[in-house]
Formats: structure tokens, sequence, C-alpha cells
């Protein structure tokens, strides 16, 4: 008896490490909001806290991806690009910008689960696993600037342009500036590096099943996504027709998707609406943002990351420019900055636990490098 209390204690503990390990800021969300509710008890109120265009497209999007990723439509894609190199040099251009231009559609996240261990699986071949620290660094970059490009590449992004209601090409001419000084800095790094001759072979991952037909409904749903976020489709008529697609296309993919992001969302939604009701605290973060509104994003994203600081933050202020740039550029720095950041580090641990420190140190420097340069021109513009 005492011996199957053990492994079951042992199990309960196993699990409860693997939680907070992975669902860190899930937990925090629903603690804060939590306690919050000890303040201001919970009623009828609380649904009017939850944006739903958010979650919906959320859902949405996410959905869509994992079904093109379960059809391995991005391992093809890089498979066809690098046929065509023959250098390291090509090599790091093709990694690292497919990740740049790829999180724009498919968002942060998904760029790094999808292109991370292709890249490392891909350099262990190569015989290239001295590139591998110095390499996933820069994707994780890439996907985290060039993510802040569109509405869709990030959670932070959806969010803010539903809750401020922007304009699409305003959005994007909003981040251009620091989305175009983010290629020139992934350019120079890459071109200072020393170039070596390498060989692929022609046939790598190219055992892929054939389902062209579900790619193109996959598409269509996206291009629906599209005019949602456009506003010239209802956001509950794209969730119906994302719905009944995917029972019909491969039920399974609901198995995948990353609810805890949603219900991660919904935790600061309760929580941010709370702290709105309570003067004290109210207060004092509307005499916080009297100061510069982007340095105040950044600040508060290193500490509990870019997502909740847009959602905390835009409770207390109407200048959306300044936190579309302070919370995009805030996910540089710290290794939570950006909770896709840790994404990247699970992979590269997982690989060789002792990359742990020289990743850090290396992800740490280049980020910092990177914010610098990137709030540099923000008060050049400014």
């Amino acid at each position: 008896m005492q011996g199957a209390l053990y492994y079951i204690y042992k199990g309960v503990f196993i699990l409860f490490n693997k939680i907070i390990k992975e669902e860190i800021v899930l937990i925090i969300a629903w603690i804060l909001a939590i306690i919050t509710m000890f303040i201001v008890k919970p009623n009828i109120s609380y649904i009017n806290y939850i944006d739903f265009y958010t979650l919906i497209l959320l859902f949405c999007l996410m959905t869509i991806i994992c079904g093109l990723e379960n059809n391995n439509i991005f391992q093809k894609i890089i498979t066809l690009l690098l046929k065509k190199i023959n250098n390291t040099r090509q090599l790091y251009i093709i990694l690292i910008f497919i990740t740049f231009f790829s999180s724009m559609l498919i968002t942060n996240d998904v760029a790094l689960i999808v292109f991370v261990p292709f890249t490392i699986k891909l350099l262990k071949i190569l015989n290239l696993e001295k590139e591998i620290i110095n390499l996933v660094v820069m994707q994780t970059i890439s996907a985290n600037l060039g993510s802040m490009a569109t509405p869709i590449g990030n959670p932070q992004n959806l969010y803010l342009y539903s809750n401020y209601n922007i304009n699409f090409i305003e959005f994007i001419i909003i981040i251009l500036p620091f989305t175009i000084l983010s290629l020139f800095l992934f350019l120079i790094f890459i071109f200072t590096k020393k170039s070596n001759s390498i060989h692929i072979e022609k046939n790598i991952e190219q055992n892929f099943d054939n389902k062209k037909y579900s790619n193109i409904i996959y598409l269509i749903l996206f291009i629906f996504c599209l005019l949602t976020i456009g506003r010239i489709l209802n956001m509950y008529i794209l969730f119906i027709i994302v719905f009944i697609s995917i029972l019909i296309i491969d039920k399974s993919i609901f198995k995948n998707i990353d609810y805890s992001l949603l219900f991660t969302f919904v935790g600061f939604f309760i929580f941010v609406g709370n702290i709105q009701k309570m003067e004290f605290i109210s207060n004092i973060i509307k005499n916080i943002m009297k100061f510069d509104n982007v340095i105040i994003s950044v600040f508060i994203s290193q500490f509990i990351s870019n997502v909740p600081a847009s959602i905390l933050l835009s409770k207390f202020t109407n200048n959306f420019n300044s936190l579309i740039i302070g919370t995009n550029i805030g996910g540089l720095g710290t290794l939570i900055a950006s909770m896709a950041s840790l994404i990247s580090y699970k992979y590269v641990i997982k690989e060789n636990i002792s990359y742990k420190n020289k990743y850090i140190l290396n992800f740490t420097l280049f980020n910092i490098l990177f914010l610098i340069l990137l709030l540099i021109l923000y008060f050049i513009i400014k």
C-alpha cells in the first residue's frame, strides 16, 4: 500500500513540476485573476472583460496552422529552398529569414516550433553542431521581430489590433521602420560571419505525404481569417466555418491546439478588468503611463512578458502606437520577455544540456544588442 502511495505521490509531483515548467504564464495569469476576485467579486460584468474577437481569431488561426503543420507544408517549403545552397552563409540566410517572414503569418511561436527542431537536425547531419547555439538564437530573435510586422504575427499584436480597432495598413506602417532595421541587422550579422562550403543531400526530408486538397482548404480558411482581420467577415461566421471544416477534414487537430494560450488570455483579461476597478492600483498605473509608453512597455515586458504587458497597459492608455512598438521590441531582452523564446530554449537544452549556459549568455547578449539598436531608432524617429 505504501509503495503504491509513493508512486502516486511521485506521479503527481512529476505532473505538477511539468505544469510549472511548461505553463508558468498560465498559472501566474490565473493566480492574479483569483487574487483580484477576492476584491472584485465575480459577477455578470466579468463577461465584458473578455475580448472574444481576439480569442476566436486566435483559435481559428492556431487550428489552421496546426493543420498545415500536420501536413508538413512548412518542411516542404524549406526543403525546396535548401536544394539551392552550397555554403554556410546561404544556410544562415534561409534558416533565419524563413523564420522571420513566416512568423508574420503563422506567429512567432509556431515558426519556432516548426523550424528550430528542423534546424538542429539539419546542422547535426551537416556536422555543424557548433553553429546550433548562434543559429537558434538568431532564429528566435528573427521570429520575435518578424512577427511584429503584422497584426497576426503574435498574440499581443492580435489583441492590440482588436482592442484599439486599428486599421490594417496603419498597423503595418507604425512598426515598418523597426521591421526594416531588423532585416538589416540580420544581414549584417550573416555577412560578418565566415562562410564555408557545405553539401546538402538533395533527398533530405523528402518523405512527405501528399495532402494537396486539405492544404488548399486550409489556405482558403486562412484567407477567411484575413477577411475577418480586415473586418469583412464576421468572427462568429469564421468560427463556424473553421470548426465545421476541421471536423470534416481532420478532427484530431483539435487535440493539438494550444488551449493554454487561450486560457492565459482569459486569466489576464479577468485580472486586468478587476485592476481597473481597484482605484488605488489603477491610479498608480495611470501615473506610470504618464512617462514614455514605449519604455514602460519594454521594461514591464522583461518581467511578465509582452503578451500580459500589452493587455495590462492597454487599459490605461490610448497611445496604441507606443504599445505596439514597446511590446514588440520589448520581446527582446530576457528569456521571458517573449514566451516564444522559451520554445527555442527548451529544444536546445533537450538536444544537449551542456549548451544551457552558453545559450543563455549568447541569447542575452544578442537580444540586448538588438533591443538597444531598435530603441535608438525609436528615439531618432520619435
